[in-house]
């Protein structure tokens, strides 16, 4: 549900979505049995400098046009719920355990936006990035924006719900058909969110805060809440948001077994039903993933340690695809 390549290749860190480097590109991801993949367009509003806002709203636009411009016979972007439909027909479905995969040489992928920040309170920005091909937007990143405040170690902060203007977006974005995606929200923007949506909301790349206690996880009240809702979380293979720091306060690399817990821990909360895939790959540097995971390559040694841990054929179906496909197509489309 979030990968960064795509803003990755925007700054001249990758050159192609086709080949890279990188941990995702079409052709490992086509290797890996994988079927779709969300491309988050994201900007870091520090880096902007100037006019911030409107600096990050033209950079997203250059993202689409990227994105845009890698769609050929072996690439497509979902655009509506009618396509989703195509896709579990055809076996186009979401990353596949082996015994899933269909051997389609085509890959779809799911246009997002990382910083909802970039709509500066224009409401009618929502619709450019809908005709662009925008289907979900992670309302917050890290800084206080038009919509809400981020998540915080400072309660004060955690407490504050979305601003008027957040709750005008979510409503747009209801009618339009576009996900709404909490992390990296506040506490209390996640709530709103609860209580404002009518579609389901998702953690796009989210873990368990009962076995991680950072900010940027989710608490089991809010799982419960976020499973209630229709909605999923995808689990976040940063080390430092699957385990906590050891005594010293050094950062602890993670393992495949703490994916696992955190996928096991969060079902037992939220439901079978409320579990998927976040990665967040190329999201932060390869050596914070945890041990044995490089990229996409890799995910049949997350099938096999799921598999071993007791959870059934069944949850590893939903976990790798059928929960986000789920949520696609109530969300995806059109209603204004």
């Amino acid at each position: 549900m979030h990968c960064d390549t795509l803003s990755e290749i925007w700054t001249g860190n990758a050159q192609s979505l086709e080949h890279n480097g990188l941990c995702v590109d079409l052709e490992r991801l086509k290797k890996a049995g994988a079927k779709t993949q969300f491309f988050a367009c994201f900007v870091n509003a520090s880096d902007s400098g100037g006019d911030v806002w409107e600096k990050s709203w033209r950079d997203v636009l250059e993202m689409t046009e990227l994105a845009r411009s890698e769609e050929g016979e072996g690439f497509h972007l979902i655009r509506d719920a009618g396509e989703v439909e195509e896709a579990d027909v055809t076996g186009r479905s979401i990353i596949c355990p082996p015994d899933l995969k269909t051997g389609s040489s085509g890959i779809q992928g799911v246009l997002t936006v990382e910083e909802g920040g970039v709509l500066n309170g224009k409401i009618e920005r929502l619709e450019e990035l809908y005709r662009r091909g925008i289907r979900l937007i992670t309302l917050t990143w890290n800084y206080e924006n038009c919509i809400g405040s981020p998540n915080s170690r400072d309660p004060l902060v955690m407490e504050r719900g979305l601003k008027p203007f957040g709750i005008q977006v979510a409503e747009r974005m209801n009618e339009l058909g576009m996900i709404i995606d909490v992390s990296h929200l506040s506490d209390g923007g996640f709530w709103d969110c609860i209580r404002c949506s009518r579609d389901p909301v998702v953690a796009s790349h989210s873990n368990a805060r009962s076995l991680c206690p950072h900010p940027r996880n989710l608490s089991d009240e809010m799982l419960r809440a976020l499973g209630n809702k229709g909605g999923v979380a995808g689990v976040n293979f940063y080390s430092a948001f699957l385990r906590e720091k050891d005594g010293t306060g050094e950062s602890v690399r993670a393992g495949l077994e703490d994916i696992v817990r955190h996928m096991r821990w969060m079902m037992d909360q939220a439901g079978e039903d409320a579990v998927a895939l976040g990665t967040d790959f190329d999201g932060f540097e390869k050596e914070a993933l945890p041990e044995k995971i490089r990229g996409v390559q890799d995910m049949d040694l997350l099938w096999e340690a799921m598999r071993r841990s007791g959870i059934t054929p069944r949850q590893v179906d939903k976990t790798a695809y059928g929960n986000v496909r789920r949520v696609m197509k109530e969300v995806f489309s059109f209603r204004a």
